[in-house]
């Protein structure tokens, strides 16, 4: 999927993952993400909270990652009565443009299109990273 960015083409990753809420008796919830790194938890003091606390967390856990880990189905989680199932979607290539740290790195591109961008306005590497994506499919 695809979305119109500044005349370009930014790549949409929508993820989704099931998580458990399980309830704590001090209050609030953690949260339990199973397929991130073998099953990895954070909490929030609401269940609001807490979902968002997974966004991030699996934004956080995967920002760098090129193969993404494949979904648990949400009929496969079990639970108990004191845990609740649900879902946690988002975009991770709009997490990545929010939380990515840019590396430097060293290219070669003729002169020519070097001076053409410059003329153009165009941010080089802005250019290099919308590209790489495309090419990549992430």
């Amino acid at each position: 999927m695809k979305k119109a960015n500044g005349g370009g083409f930014m790549a949409i990753q929508m993820i989704t993952y099931p998580v458990l809420l399980h309830a704590e008796a001090a209050g609030g919830y953690s949260v339990e993400i199973p397929d991130i790194a073998g099953g990895t938890w954070t909490q929030g003091e609401t269940v609001t909270e807490a979902l968002k606390m997974a966004q991030d967390v699996i934004g956080t856990m995967l920002a760098d990652e090129v193969q993404i880990p494949v979904a648990t189905s949400f009929e496969a989680l079990t639970t108990d009565d004191t845990t609740a199932k649900a879902i946690v979607s988002f975009d991770l290539q709009a997490f990545r443009r929010r939380h990515t740290q840019a590396t430097r790195v060293n290219v070669s591109i003729p002169a020519y299109l070097r001076d053409a961008g410059r003329q153009a306005g165009l941010n080089l590497s802005q250019v290099l990273t919308e590209a790489l994506h495309q090419q990549l499919g992430i």
